[in-house]
């Protein structure tokens, strides 16, 4: 990756950081460790991967996001506001009365969003369906579906995934964030979903390993994803929940939980410091 877009993709995920912990503040609720872990990949796809428009955010041949795992809109909607879909400032108002940024992204409400999402395995099933119609139509617009390492243990992932196989829907990614935390602890100890790898790939995907938060591996994987034919993709990121947040990075205490004054100026002061760092 050219080393000027990698830092501004470091800088601008920082912010986005920034603006999950803002949110989540304000609203005194919220799910800001997975939203952290997803932050990076996020930014890569809105500021360097994905054809949309802030100015024309339902054109025909945009590439189509879906956040499976919609209780990370926090993080969704960061990006948006960076991307200049609304204003940043908008997103003090998260969870607010008559706001438009709501607890899980919801369809026709916010520009950028391509799925009211929240019912966790559902957004994938969507996903599908939006590359199916694609590629009847051949139109050439990619789909992106973002869930959690807890949210496959739902049954209609799989169903999904065989969906996707049977019928070669090679312009479909599914991103994993595999943080490996969920709301009630290690995804191994709920209900362990390893080896992720060999399931996707037993039910006919081409899957992809890395580290969800080195941008050279994530552009490596999307173009990656881009050389397969006749098969959906799987990007498995291995991911810290809470990363960026000293206090929050790999404590499940934080899946759903809002800081308080206190823990909110640790958390912008440790990434204003990260910040400052990256732009030096």
């Amino acid at each position: 990756m050219d080393a000027t877009l990698k830092k501004q993709l470091q800088i601008t995920a920082t912010k986005v950081r920034m603006g999950i912990i803002e949110g989540v503040y304000n609203a005194k609720a919220g799910h800001p460790g997975g939203s952290l872990s997803i932050a990076d990949t996020l930014t890569y796809l809105y500021m360097a991967r994905m054809n949309v428009n802030p100015e024309d955010p339902t054109m025909a041949d945009r590439d189509r996001l879906v956040l499976s795992k919609g209780h990370t809109a926090p993080a969704l909607y960061a990006c948006l506001a960076h991307r200049g879909f609304f204003p940043v400032e908008e997103l003090k108002t998260l969870r607010k009365i008559d706001s438009r940024l709501q607890g899980h992204p919801v369809l026709g409400k916010i520009p950028g969003v391509d799925m009211s999402t929240g019912s966790l395995g559902q957004g994938v099933s969507a996903a599908c369906g939006m590359a199916l119609s694609g590629k009847i139509s051949n139109e050439t617009y990619k789909v992106y579906a973002i869930l959690g390492d807890g949210e496959i243990q739902e049954g209609q992932v799989w169903e999904s995934a065989m969906f996707a196989a049977h019928y070669q829907l090679d312009n479909l990614v599914f991103v994993v964030d595999n943080n490996n935390l969920q709301i009630d602890g290690a995804i191994g100890d709920v209900m362990s979903p390893y080896p992720i790898d060999e399931k996707f790939q037993a039910f006919g995907w081409h899957v992809i390993t890395i580290d969800g938060h080195d941008f050279d591996a994530i552009e490596k994987a999307f173009n990656e994803a881009e050389t397969i034919a006749n098969q959906p993709t799987v990007i498995i990121q291995k991911s810290v929940k809470g990363k960026g947040v000293s206090y929050m990075e790999n404590n499940v205490a934080w899946h759903g939980a809002a800081p308080n004054e206190e823990q909110y100026n640790i958390a912008m002061n440790e990434l204003q410091a990260q910040l400052d760092e990256l732009q030096k």
